[in-house]
């Protein structure tokens, strides 16, 4: 596999990650009531923890080489991932709209990875 394969594999896996951090940060923000909810919400600190982990993807990624101009947009993807969990966690609505939006996202991915060849 080649060096562009394996980054863009990392980055794939961090947006991954990430994308159910954004559903925990949602999920949390639902139990803050003040400060000491911040502090013990384990939700909150799951989607804050993910978040993080996702970076450490992220930088593996970057690190292994290919362009950041290729490789950053494609942490957009996550939103793909987001659009599915919204649905099966939080019983968000799946509208056209909003698969348009996702197409338009894979469609610009595989546009930039065409174009670092």
């Amino acid at each position: 596999m080649n060096t562009l394969a394996v980054s863009i594999s990392w980055i794939m896996v961090g947006s991954f990650v990430g994308s159910f951090g954004a559903v925990f940060l949602k999920i949390g923000a639902g139990y803050i009531r003040g400060l000491k909810s911040l502090l013990t919400n384990w939700r909150l600190a799951l989607g804050i923890f993910l978040y993080l982990l996702s970076s450490v993807f992220f930088l593996k990624g970057i690190k292994n080489g290919g362009e950041l101009s290729v490789l950053y947009p494609m942490v957009s993807t996550g939103s793909i991932w987001t659009l599915l969990w919204s649905k099966l966690f939080l019983g968000e609505s799946l509208t056209r709209p909003k698969f348009l939006a996702v197409g338009m996202i894979l469609a610009g991915s595989g546009i930039l990875i065409l174009g670092s060849r």
